[in-house]
């Protein structure tokens, strides 16, 4: 029997030096795309997708965060007093229930395999799936559940989502070889971390979701640190796969990488256009700030 995933870990220790000054004093996973932070945003993407517990490994200064999904007495107070019910039932909406939330700290900076090895006692002998918040997955369905579908039908495994980028920049990512295709999941034979363009198996790269076994801990514990003193998933992952499946998902969808400022920015842009209450007048302004700047 293929075992539920109940459990999703975000990794929200970074310190977002790429968007300094805005986060010196404000965790980077708090940027608003439109008017949702963009850790609300992963958290969306895994509530959609059945998932039941939530785990935040987070360092200093981000107990905003922590913050961010629980009850706020007295704003809650003043919307109810001043009539403000539609504000009051989206934030109702937006927090997960009592119990729900789970807060572990990252103590230095150790890498992605860290922050989420750090995570261990809390998701337990489960599977679990992994969702980087600066990844921001605009699809429908949600990218997480693309991913639960292939690991349900596929009877369990691991499964990591992937997207196709251009020959010339696949020494980037970590890239993945790709066999037995069907629909738009396959079975991955081959990992590698930023290979050269003559040496990558595809052009498929690892996207920033994953759902994974229990077993990655202990290959994680076992990893050694690479450069920058660092603790690559990567790695751990590519052992694991000598004794587990490994199903990728081309997932339906577009992935705005928020790390980025260009990214973050095209992330605004394409969510606003899709809001029923923004997109006509915010149409209008993006045609004049265009026509202000010389146009495209």
């Amino acid at each position: 029997m293929t075992r539920p995933i109940r459990t999703a870990v975000f990794p929200v220790a970074g310190l977002g030096t790429r968007f300094l000054p805005a986060t010196k004093a404000m965790p980077k996973e708090m940027l608003t795309v439109v008017d949702r932070p963009v850790i609300q945003l992963a958290v969306d993407e895994a509530r959609e997708a059945g998932i039941e517990h939530f785990v935040f490994v987070t360092g200093r200064n981000k107990g905003v965060i922590e913050d961010h999904f629980d009850k706020q007495y007295e704003l809650e107070s003043t919307l109810r007093r001043r009539g403000k019910s539609a504000e009051l039932d989206l934030l109702e909406q937006d927090l997960p229930g009592a119990g729900q939330t789970s807060f572990t700290r990252q103590q230095e900076p150790l890498g992605l395999g860290h922050a989420v090895w750090c995570a261990r006692k809390l998701v337990g002998g489960e599977p679990f799936a992994l969702l980087l918040p600066d990844m921001v997955m605009h699809a429908k369905p949600g990218c997480l559940r693309q991913m639960m579908d292939v690991y349900e039908a596929r009877g369990g495994g691991n499964v990591i989502a992937v997207e196709e980028v251009p020959w010339e920049h696949v020494h980037r990512y970590g890239v993945v070889g790709a066999k037995d295709w069907k629909g738009n999941a396959f079975a991955i034979d081959q990992m590698v971390e930023k290979p050269k363009r003559e040496a990558a198996p595809s052009n498929l790269i690892i996207s920033g979701r994953y759902i994974l076994q229990p077993e990655i801990f202990a290959e994680i514990e076992r990893q050694e640190a690479g450069a920058g003193g660092e603790i690559q998933i990567t790695d751990a992952m590519i052992r694991l796969m000598a004794r587990d499946r490994f199903w990728g998902v081309k997932y339906e969808g577009t992935t705005y990488d928020c790390g980025d400022k260009v990214g973050f920015l095209s992330a605004n842009v394409a969510f606003a256009l899709e809001r029923d209450d923004l997109s006509d007048s915010f149409r209008e302004a993006l045609k004049k700030i265009l026509a202000t700047h010389g146009g495209l």
